[in-house]
C-alpha cells in the first residue's frame, strides 16, 4: 500500500464550494459541493481516480506529491 499527500485548495463560489488539487487539475482532480465538508469528500474520491488512473498508465506523479509506503492519516480541523 502506498499513500499520497497532496494539497487541495477550496473556494467559496456563490452557495457552493470548488476543490480542486493545483497540480492535478488538468488531469480533472476537480470537484464540487454544496458544503466545504462535501466538496472535500468529493475531490478525495476524485483525487483517488486521478492518481489510479495515472499509475496504471504509468505517468510520473508531481514532484510536489508526497508518496508514502507507510499508511497514512490525514486530519484537518
Amino acid at each position: 500500500m502506498r499513500s499520497f499527500i497532496l494539497r487541495v485548495v477550496l473556494e467559496q463560489d456563490e452557495d457552493m464550494w470548488r476543490a480542486y488539487v493545483p497540480e492535478l487539475e488538468a488531469q480533472g482532480a476537480a470537484t464540487w459541493g454544496h458544503t466545504r465538508e462535501e466538496a472535500l469528500r468529493n475531490i478525495q474520491e476524485v483525487a483517488q481516480m486521478v492518481m489510479e488512473e495515472l499509475q496504471e498508465d504509468g505517468e510520473k506523479l508531481p514532484p510536489s506529491v508526497t508518496v508514502s509506503d507507510q499508511p497514512l492519516v490525514a486530519v484537518s480541523i
